[in-house]
């Protein structure tokens, strides 16, 4: 792997994570070539010892680690901590630096970086597979995770694009996102949002016209704990699922399908005048307005993220049950027709 003269920032939001946070510095410690990354960590009203933890550790890691720490806040606000362990790690970067989002959670698996810089130069953002460690399992969320990996995999073979990974999966976490600074500054960074920044970010992106890759040869551990730091992040859903009456509901494959086909379509009309005329048809949609959003889509990605919404009369919600049935069905329709 050859970092030089590309500059590597690996950016984490840190509250309270002082028994965790060595198994990060060691992960980091054990990605090739080390000493030219660096770690850029924004300590968010850290109420425990955090910060001596890493104090402690930095003299003998050998990459450099650059920290800010943050006042006091009213709630814990997750968009906002990881814009500013970016904006940290944006500090004397070029466009071309690679900003690499984690959490003080989280365990990069040893090719971590090696792997995002790969994938970097075919896309241009880079969303890695999410592994739960620990001694809690979910098995509802094993399921949950699988039928969402599943679901990717039709998207991909309905709608296949050029940057994508042999193998995908369909996680949009902040515990493992890559993006050049030029990019990232481009979007705008992470809003302020108690959860969900990633999604927001990753969505972005995708309107954009950027080419957002999940790669599953990019992995992160992340904790499967049930009491986290972000308000609705992976603890409290995690939580939610053990304690639950009823099974979670899940988008309903064959709406989901409807989508992909569409943005199938779309990508392959956009640049085609007639062929954007008879997607409106078929979409029942005004064909001047179709054609105003084909001509301000920066290219085929933009144009089929922007023109294919929501369901006609709503996207329907299934039983995790009903959902595998039904995407079990429609993967064997595929493989059938093929």
């Amino acid at each position: 792997m050859q970092l030089t003269p590309i500059t590597v920032a690996i950016c984490v939001p840190v509250r309270n994570e002082a028994l965790l946070l060595p198994r990060l510095l060691e992960a980091i410690a054990a990605q090739a070539q080390a000493d030219a990354l660096t770690l850029r960590l924004f300590f968010d009203d850290c109420r425990d010892d955090s910060a001596d933890i890493v104090a402690q550790h930095a003299a003998s890691m050998p990459f450099r680690i650059v920290s800010k720490t943050g006042g006091a806040t009213a709630e814990p606000n997750a968009g906002r901590a990881r814009a500013q362990a970016m904006t940290i790690g944006l500090d004397a970067c070029g466009d071309a630096a690679v900003l690499l989002s984690t959490d003080a959670d989280s365990i990069p698996a040893p090719d971590w970086v090696a792997r995002n810089l790969a994938a970097l130069d075919l896309a241009d953002l880079v969303c890695g597979r999410i592994v739960r460690g620990g001694e809690l399992p979910s098995a509802i969320q094993d399921r949950v995770e699988a039928y969402y990996d599943g679901l990717f995999a039709l998207r991909r073979a309905i709608d296949p694009v050029p940057w994508e990974a042999p193998h995908t999966h369909h996680y949009t976490s902040g515990a493992s996102l890559a993006v050049r600074a030029g990019t990232y500054r481009a979007l705008g960074g992470f809003e302020p949002r108690a959860s969900a920044e990633d999604a927001r970010f990753v969505d972005a992106a995708h309107a954009a016209g950027l080419r957002v890759r999940r790669d599953a040869a990019v992995c992160v551990e992340t904790s499967s704990r049930r009491h986290g730091r972000a308000a609705a992040g992976l603890a409290d859903h995690l939580r939610g699922l053990d304690g639950g009456a009823t099974g979670p509901t899940m988008a309903h494959p064959a709406d989901e399908a409807w989508r992909y086909r569409g943005q199938a379509r779309a990508r392959a009309a956009w640049g085609d005048a007639a062929a954007v005329d008879r997607l409106a048809v078929a979409l029942g949609r005004d064909a001047a307005h179709i054609r105003a959003v084909a001509r301000t889509s920066a290219n085929a990605e933009a144009f089929a993220m922007r023109v294919i919404g929501e369901v006609p009369g709503g996207a329907r919600l299934a039983t995790l049950d009903e959902a595998e049935r039904a995407l079990a069905n429609l993967t064997f329709e595929r493989s059938a027709a093929a």
